[in-house]
């Protein structure tokens, strides 16, 4: 029988919730590489790196501990098939992603400092976002659980 008609997920749903938990874990592990920075290691970054990090606002911080953990768990719901769970949680970690941005682009001159290469991650991570907010409406109306 298939998926379709037994209203099960396919497999590949589990594919899917895995390399999108894989790549919230890697957000996770780089927010908290970048949040336990010693001193030594920003000074090795340069002044105006350095200078660039340590002046981040909390909030935006903060903005980029929200998406990391809201992607992990959003990713960790959709392999458990909670999958009206997991798409509001997908909603908070992509409003983390652009107040974290928000910060870096709009209040900040990050490409003045990083150059235009800062541009490639932030896009990076909206597409995905926007991905996994698809991904999981869908699921989420075709298997609601």
């Amino acid at each position: 029988m298939s998926d379709a008609l037994n209203g099960k997920p396919p497999a590949s749903a589990y594919i899917i919730g895995g390399v999108f938990l894989v790549w919230n874990l890697i957000g996770l592990m780089f927010y908290y590489q970048q949040m336990t920075l010693t001193p030594e290691a920003l000074a090795n970054m340069g002044d105006e790196i350095a200078t660039f990090m340590e002046a981040t606002p909390v909030w935006a911080n903060a903005g980029y501990a929200i998406a990391v953990n809201a992607g992990v768990l959003a990713s960790i719901f959709l392999l458990l098939r909670k999958f009206s769970w997991a798409f509001p949680l997908y909603v908070v970690s992509l409003l983390g992603v652009l107040t974290q941005d928000f910060d870096a682009f709009v209040l900040r001159d990050v490409v003045g400092v990083w150059g235009s290469g800062a541009y490639y991650l932030p896009t990076v991570v909206i597409v995905i976002c926007i991905v996994e907010l698809w991904y999981s409406r869908s699921v989420a109306n075709r298997y609601q659980r």
